[in-house]
């Protein structure tokens, strides 16, 4: 419903600012043909409607972008919540139950794992949100430094299998070469960690996921995760960001 309210505000201020161009337009026209030998006023009247023109647009601009940031705003913290009372509800759950009911040795073991996941879980969900935080100060200096690519894969893809349960046969790496990089390590694990991470959740019952490098003109090192789930559909992928 937010949504739909949102695309019908974005019509109705395209629409006016159309309408308000065509108006001046044809008012403009009309004020031409009945005063055409007026050469000063004609340019004088070029320079207003090309004015006014220019703001209608550029306002339009502005609004209808300033609409979609709050939408990708409201997604984002959409988004969070849910990753933040996942885990903490399952912890929860396995509390209440150690603490109502008797569990033998091995299956409190198990819970204490679990929760360890979804712990590992959270905090990562809440480092995600304060990196983001972080991208937004000018004034940050990235911490460049060496790294190898391939350990950097391998640290996510076990991390992944950890927090979300999975065989190992369920990620696989396909490295071009021993290769290292120059970046930010916290930064290139953040990326590497989401991409995989998405291709799991979205990999439905059975995930097949697939990360692979390869080198890009001699300079740079492409990371490609492929998963064989549903995708998304060509009509919303403008709306990924």
């Amino acid at each position: 419903m937010v949504v739909a309210g949102r695309r019908k505000t974005i019509a109705f201020f395209i629409a006016l600012g159309v309408g308000l161009i065509s108006i001046s337009l044809l008012l403009y026209i009309g004020w031409v043909l009945l005063n055409w030998r007026h050469g000063v006023l004609l340019v004088l009247g070029i320079l207003l409607l090309l004015t006014i023109i220019s703001g209608v647009v550029l306002n339009t601009i502005f609004l209808v972008r300033e609409i979609r940031r709050n939408e990708q705003k409201d997604a984002f913290i959409n988004a969070v919540t849910h990753e933040l009372k996942t885990p903490v509800a399952s912890i929860r759950l396995y509390l209440e139950t150690l603490q109502t009911r008797p569990v033998d040795e091995a299956k409190r073991k198990e819970f204490y794992g679990i929760m360890l996941n979804d712990s590992e879980r959270l905090l990562a969900t809440i480092e995600q949100v304060l990196r983001t935080g972080r991208m937004g100060a000018s004034s940050r200096k990235l911490n460049v430094s060496r790294i190898d690519i391939d350990a950097l894969v391998e640290e996510c893809m076990a991390r992944s299998r950890m927090l979300h349960g999975l065989p190992p046969e369920s990620l696989r790496y396909q490295p071009c070469r021993p290769i290292a990089i120059l970046g930010d390590m916290d930064e290139v694990r953040a990326a590497v960690s989401n991409l995989i991470d998405n291709a799991v959740k979205y990999s439905g019952n059975d995930v097949k996921v697939t990360v692979e490098t390869a080198e890009v003109d001699g300079k740079f090192v492409a990371v490609r995760v492929k998963d064989e789930g549903a995708g998304i559909p060509r009509n919303d992928l403008k709306r990924v960001f």
